[in-house]
């Protein structure tokens, strides 16, 4: 299990304040951890190769676009 940020960086470099917004942030961090979690494992227990779905987990998540570039 990874750690929770404990500051949650703004895009204008100062922390995420707004207390609702870091408790989206953090249960979004949760939640996210979980279904990674389940998908490496299955994969691992149906043979794939552990570094291998890491580099594709990974590049999932670099190739996510940007909300902001719509």
């Amino acid at each position: 299990m990874t750690a929770v940020p404990t500051i949650w960086p703004g895009a204008d470099g100062e922390p995420v304040s707004c207390r609702e917004k870091v408790k989206v942030l953090n249960e979004n961090h949760a939640e996210a951890e979980q279904i990674l979690r389940d998908a490496f494992e299955d994969a691992v227990l149906m043979g794939v190769d552990e570094a291998a779905m890491r580099r594709i987990l990974t590049e999932m998540v670099a190739g996510l676009p940007s909300p902001r570039r719509r």
